[in-house]
């Protein structure tokens, strides 16, 4: 998909038509997608690697890109850890959230990948994307309510080490999805959930979303405008998912509001 595809989907996006904006977090407003990707690789792998001197069987190590979109991205850790297992044909015991990270249980081997993530975090920080930024605040100077959701337990934190939680009076995180007996993406609980914190309905309010799980999310939730983040070029499952239209970064929104406007 090349930049004139992308950008000619849509000759304007008129901010009269809504009331709220609810952005995923990881991917979307922060690069801590890459860090996501890179601590599940390295747990998955270090356990596959741990099946093959059991078995004699060379497994396919994880892909950060297909496996990640396919299998992991924007689910909580023990569901994304449960479906790339499902996909491989393991089977392990759901265990305890308490579970150490050594433990051969879903929660165990979730807990895993959580430590790594938090280690990449403190060693490399994170990096918010500026065309997010800036479309969050032209959307709120203009009156439009934002809400931030992610499934991750760390959203806060990450949120924090970029520097801009205070721009998310709303924040739907992993931990808000626990209390509440929320179900993951790709049920529409999250956004649903946001949309009520931002006292409005969802045929007021877009959902920006990375994630095909998350897509399916808002469109089962009857979301008005639902707009797919593909950074690379390669995540096809976004259209097939039911995504309205699809950018590389948000700027690209931003221009079309300001089209709209002229």
């Amino acid at each position: 998909m090349d930049n004139k595809e992308i950008n000619n989907q849509r000759p304007g996006i008129s901010l009269d038509r809504y009331d709220a904006a609810i952005l995923d977090m990881d991917g979307v407003i922060t690069n801590s997608a890459r860090a996501h990707a890179a601590a599940w690789k390295k747990m998955f792998d270090e356990y596959l690697q741990g099946l093959n001197q059991k078995d004699s069987h060379e497994p396919e190590p994880f892909d950060p890109v297909d496996d990640y979109f396919r299998y992991v991205d924007g689910k909580p850790r023990y569901e994304g850890t449960k479906s790339f297992l499902e996909s491989r044909q393991i089977t392990l015991p759901r265990g305890s959230p308490d579970d150490p990270p050594d433990r051969e249980t879903v929660c165990g081997l979730g807990n895993r990948k959580n430590r790594y993530f938090l280690k990449h975090l403190k060693k490399n920080g994170v990096d918010y994307y500026q065309g997010a930024v800036d479309l969050v605040k032209v959307v709120k100077d203009k009156g439009i309510k934002v809400a931030v959701i992610s499934s991750s337990r760390n959203a806060k934190t990450v949120l924090d080490a970029a520097g801009i939680r205070s721009l998310f009076p709303v924040i739907i995180d992993g931990v808000y999805m626990a209390e509440k007996g929320l179900k993951g993406k790709p049920a529409p609980d999250i956004f649903l959930e946001a949309a009520k914190r931002l006292d409005t309905s969802p045929d007021r309010a877009m959902v920006f979303e990375d994630a095909a799980s998350g897509v399916k999310a808002a469109k089962a939730g009857g979301f008005a405008l639902v707009v797919g983040i593909d950074r690379t070029g390669k995540n096809r499952d976004l259209k097939k998912s039911g995504a309205d239209m699809i950018v590389r970064d948000l700027s690209e929104i931003r221009r079309q509001i300001d089209e709209s406007e002229r």
